[in-house]
């Protein structure tokens, strides 16, 4: 089995119906020439890929731009469409007096799996005591966090409020709080690695392609910079397989696990074993 835990659907036809929503999400989330097609297509591409399940992520931005980029109702529609392959994470504003109740109802009355943060685009800090009543809600309800974490391409966001380290802070206020860094923090990856080790509830994803081909920048990134064989022998617990889909190509991306030096348990663990775990299943 293979899921992927960092999938973007904002180009999906079935919620792409509005010309105008359609502009927006490119110019927010800076895929300006990307194809719109329908989820029949993505499930066909997820088989290429041999991919079992994709969580889907929503991203509120209405703070800073008036609008979510996919709104938690959007995922819902496309779990319902495809609910054996698709996982839905809600997101909500965290400078929005609502956020808790928005929170509350996608995991209640929506049925979501969990929430994705981005908080260079969002503005806020992960240690900021506004995300209080958010984190203690997503223990009481058992749904993980995943976070944007290191570098963003958006230019009027600050990469430092998704340093990794501002994540600890978390980390040791909600120990029961199921933590996801995205893009492994990148650059900052040794930093990733160090919360890793420390933190049992801390993980991180590898959707962090942003030059090169796949199975390029894995390599500098995981063998080089990080060490040939630190996932397999120290972090294999904690890694999970993320595309960044449509940013790449689903195949591609888990292609270039094969450069991970991996011995198959720990290869099984990264590509899905570690993800039933952070999903709660």
């Amino acid at each position: 089995m293979i899921i992927d835990i960092h999938s973007h659907p904002g180009f999906i036809k079935e919620i792409c119906q509005n010309p105008e929503r359609e502009e927006f999400r490119r110019e927010k989330f800076y895929l300006y020439k990307q194809t719109i097609w329908p989820a029949e297509l993505v499930i066909e591409q997820l088989n290429a890929a041999k991919i079992d399940k994709a969580v889907l992520l929503a991203e509120d931005v209405s703070s800073r731009y008036g609008d979510t980029i996919v709104s938690n109702e959007e995922i819902k529609l496309l779990v319902d469409l495809y609910p054996d392959r698709f996982i839905g994470f809600a997101s909500v504003d965290p400078n929005s007096k609502n956020a808790v109740q928005d929170l509350k109802r996608a995991f209640k009355d929506l049925g979501l799996s969990g929430v994705k943060f981005n908080p260079s685009n969002q503005g806020f800090y992960p240690n900021d005591s506004i995300m209080d009543p958010i984190y203690e809600l997503c223990v009481k309800y058992n749904k993980p966090i995943i976070f944007h974490s290191g570098m963003t391409w958006i230019k009027n966001s600050h990469s430092k409020f998704s340093h990794p380290l501002v994540f600890e802070d978390v980390a040791l206020k909600y120990p029961n709080l199921k933590i996801c860094l995205a893009h492994f923090g990148w650059p900052w990856i040794m930093d990733t690695a160090m919360l890793l080790l420390k933190y049992e509830n801390i993980y991180a994803d590898t959707a962090l392609l942003y030059f090169d081909s796949p199975k390029q920048f894995f390599d500098t990134t995981f063998n080089k910079q990080l060490g040939p064989y630190w996932i397999d022998r120290t972090l294999a617990d904690k890694v999970l397989f993320g595309s960044n889909y449509p940013r790449i190509e689903y195949k591609r991306m888990v292609d270039a696990v094969d450069v991970l030096n991996l011995r198959e348990e720990n290869k099984t663990k990264v590509l899905s074993a570690n993800a039933i775990k952070f999903l709660g299943w």
